[in-house]
């Protein structure tokens, strides 16, 4: 076998070894606290999210969160049920802001993980923190609240 077959055949058992490990852990039901991650690296440190937080504590249902291919929430889903992970639609590794991102559709933006993980999760909380009683507990919506130095 030459280098060049080598190298395919492990390309070929790496990429589907990640989609059984993926398809693995999307079924399984979800963890009450873990960290998000996607395979790229990050710069800065990675957010912690709880399912009890927003599941039981503050009564969000499971579609709020995890969505179609148009945005819309996801009807009818339960814990336990299987989920796609953000990085299996939003392939794009990173964020695109700033001049970089100028003059590109919503869409192309949201084909970035990062772009969209923050336009979801910093939306809903910014979204809650407009409807929430004076004095009541706000989201977070800096990055450095849900991103703590490393």
């Amino acid at each position: 076998m030459n280098k060049r077959t080598l190298g395919v055949t492990l390309v070929i058992a790496m990429v589907a070894s990640l989609f059984l490990v993926a398809g693995l852990y999307a079924g399984t039901k979800p963890k009450d606290e873990f960290q998000m991650n996607a395979p790229y690296k990050h710069k800065k440190s990675l957010v912690t999210f709880t399912h009890k937080k927003h599941v039981t504590d503050y009564k969000i249902g499971c579609g709020e969160c995890h969505h179609n291919d148009k945005g819309e929430p996801l009807k009818n889903l339960k814990e336990g049920d299987n989920v796609q992970q953000c990085i299996e639609c939003h392939k794009k590794p990173g964020e695109l802001k700033g001049k970089k991102a100028e003059g590109l559709s919503d869409k192309e933006k949201l084909a970035y993980q990062a772009n969209a993980v923050h336009e979801n999760c910093k939306g809903c909380h910014q979204e809650h923190n407009k409807k929430a009683a004076k004095g009541a507990e706000k989201a977070p919506t800096k990055c450095k609240d849900c991103h703590p130095k490393k």
